[in-house]
């Protein structure tokens, strides 16, 4: 033990740190909003002020284990002579002479002391318990000691041991229950109740009649009480343990920022998660999951089960509003969100429509949605197909992408070149290796769902890459900041102008297209989206964002296998997206029309069919927008003739007759 002038030895708390000394619940995690989500740690504490505490609790365990607390100041000289003396002349007992105080110094600030019987660690509790003495008052030493006190099967503190013992606050106890719980300090394993019932019978009693001999009870108190049982609850108390996935992260951040730096009580940890985004998204994945296997008859296969995993973020900061990384939780678990790296399936064509805006294509311009050969590295040949088998010709970059035509995606890739798709992706946010392989263009390279939803940020808000971020601040138990997160500037990776025009695309993937389950599902307002599913049906995915959010969804094998029959993203994923949205997230979206358009667009009415400029009898039209100076001056020419031509043509142009 080294010793300091100040107080007679290292580590002595100062009285401004005694007097802020609160006993751990366990560090907080809260919310963007201050809402508790859960707890770093797990303490088996709650802390109650003395006013809730009874009159009769605090006098079972001030006449049990310090019945002079009000007359001495720490340190119960009288008593501490009487154990000298009877140590002295009964060589087989070894009595003590703890105060209430000193038992709050060993407790609250050197419990690893606790176990030590010693004359050194003695004449710190002396020490300590006279400054205690100076810096509060006895109340406050009083209601430390009942909230820091061990009272048996891991429960410190009165409220927690009531209701451990008797599923009740300690404001409820009676007479006798309160003479139970004062029974313990002594030996809260060799008086446990419901291992030792007359043990604590027999301690109970004798703690009944050390208050009636003090004046605290009356007689016919003390008889009665006596004879009660000890009216056990049949269920022992557990807090409230948190079993979301969103927390383990959180744990791993917060060690890796304070390492092993000591602290002074609790920390709380201000989060940017959103407590019912949060709850939404658990139920979301879950609820899905279930469906989708009950659906497929894969309910009560002797197989692992079908799993899932959701990121929701902020597409302007980065924050995380939600995270889930499997259908359950489990504390240390695999984390998909964060960890998983699959094959996101189309979902990854819109990095490539984001490079052909870039390289001069416009939403209207024509691509060829026909049968493709690519000649591969090793001499083989890919000839990728359209998921149903249809080709729809020269078709615009919307519908292609809408439709979510690989052949056309594949022409598209190759054709403005595979390594600027890599590298814009990479720029965007995903870090996962990216090979320049045609089949990149479908997405066959594996990324980690959140890096794939970090990545769609950009789109959203107006070509900014993001870094994802799931923690704002740490604060020690005094309030001073720990850590605090420093808001990088944004760079910019894509033109505002193309981001807004990939949205307008992306939208009618939602409102026409492959995505549109998430407006059968109630969704309404700005939405934009898209959905991925690889080959087989192994993994199925929706990314969709609004003006506020951006989230991706995914389901799958760990092992990957096919999910179900004719598995899709717009089938499967969606709906979970739509869920998640409607009940975490639909009442904090902003009262907007959506996204507006950046200088230097124009918008033009143009044919969906050939991106052309509409005529009046064009029988399906867009509006469109073009960065100025690429917009189309022809008008179309398919529909100008009669009413037949102009029917005739339009059956044509969408079902090929």
């Amino acid at each position: 033990m080294a010793w300091t002038a100040s107080c007679g030895f290292r580590g002595c708390p100062s009285v401004a740190e005694i007097q802020r000394f609160r006993p751990s619940e366990g560090s907080r995690v809260l919310d963007r909003s201050g809402a508790m989500l859960g707890r770093l740690t797990y303490v088996r504490r709650l802390n109650v002020p003395l006013e809730r505490v009874p009159k009769t609790v605090r006098a079972a365990f001030i006449a049990t284990e310090d019945r002079r607390f009000y007359a001495h100041h720490g340190v119960d000289w009288r008593g501490a002579l009487r154990a000298l003396w009877r140590n002295l002349t009964h060589l087989d007992v070894r009595e003590g002479f703890s105060t209430i105080t000193m038992q709050v110094v060993r407790s609250a600030f050197f419990p690893e002391l606790a176990s030590e019987r010693s004359f050194g660690r003695k004449l710190i509790e002396v020490r300590l318990a006279r400054r205690l003495e100076a810096s509060l008052g006895k109340q406050r030493i009083l209601e430390l000691y009942l909230n820091v006190i061990y009272l048996g099967n891991g429960t410190y503190g009165v409220e927690a041991a009531s209701r451990d013992l008797f599923g009740k606050d300690v404001a409820e106890l009676t007479l006798a229950q309160a003479a139970t719980l004062a029974a313990l300090p002594k030996s809260p394993a060799g008086y446990a109740p419901r291992r030792h019932p007359d043990r604590a019978l027999r301690r109970r009693n004798l703690v009944l009649a050390l208050m009636r001999d003090q004046g605290y009870i009356t007689p016919a108190q003390a008889q009665a009480a006596s004879r009660a049982p000890l009216g056990l609850s049949a269920r022992s108390w557990q807090p409230r343990l948190d079993t979301t996935y969103a927390l383990d992260p959180v744990r791993a951040f917060v060690d890796s920022v304070l390492g092993d730096r000591e602290l002074e009580g609790d920390v709380t940890v201000y989060t940017t998660l959103d407590a019912t985004a949060q709850a939404a998204a658990e139920r979301a994945v879950r609820t899905q999951a279930a469906a989708i296997e009950r659906a497929s008859g894969a309910t009560g296969r002797k197989t692992p089960p079908l799993e899932g995993a959701l990121v929701a973020l902020d597409p302007l900061s980065g924050e995380i509003r939600a995270l889930v990384g499997a259908r359950r939780y489990a504390p240390g678990g695999f984390n998909r969100a964060l960890a998983a790296r699959r094959q996101p399936g189309s979902t990854f064509k819109p990095f490539v429509y984001a490079v052909a805006l870039h390289r001069g294509y416009t939403p209207g311009t024509l691509v060829d949605d026909e049968p493709v050969e690519v000649p591969e590295a090793d001499g083989t040949i890919w000839r990728p197909a359209n998921y149903d088998g249809t080709y729809a010709g020269r078709t615009p970059l919307r519908r292609a992408l809408m439709r979510s035509a690989n052949v056309a995606t594949v022409r598209v890739g190759l054709d403005v070149g595979l390594e600027r798709v890599a590298g814009f992706a990479r720029e965007a946010g995903i870090a996962s290796p990216l090979p320049p392989v045609p089949s990149l263009a479908l997405g066959s390279a594996a990324v980690t769902p959140l890096e794939l939803v970090a990545a769609y940020a950009p789109f959203a808000n107006g070509g900014f890459r993001v870094r994802p971020s799931l923690v704002r601040r740490i604060a020690a138990a005094d309030g001073s900041v720990l850590w605090e997160r420093k808001l990088p500037t944004p760079p910019r990776v894509m033109d505002p102008r193309e981001a807004f025009q990939l949205t307008s695309m992306l939208e009618s993937v939602v409102d026409q297209g492959t995505g549109r389950a998430v407006r059968d599902a109630g969704v309404t307002g700005a939405v934009a989206g898209k959905t991925g599913t690889t080959n087989d049906g192994t993994d199925v995915w929706f990314v969709g964002y609004t003006p506020s959010l951006v989230a991706g969804v995914w389901f799958g094998y760990d092992q990957p296998r096919p999910i179900a029959r004719q598995a899709t993203g717009g089938r499967l994923a969606a709906p979970a997206w739509a869920s998640f949205y409607l009940r975490g997230w639909a009442k904090r979206e902003p009262a907007t029309k959506g996204w507006e358009p950046p200088p230097g667009l124009v918008m033009r009415e143009v044919d969906a069919l050939n991106g052309l400029l509409a005529t009046q009898y064009c029988p399906l039209t867009q509006r469109e927008w073009f960065k100025e100076g690429t917009e189309p001056t022809e008008t179309c020419p398919e529909h100008r003739g009669s009413l037949i031509d102009r029917v005739g043509g339009f059956l044509k142009r969408v079902f090929g007759f």
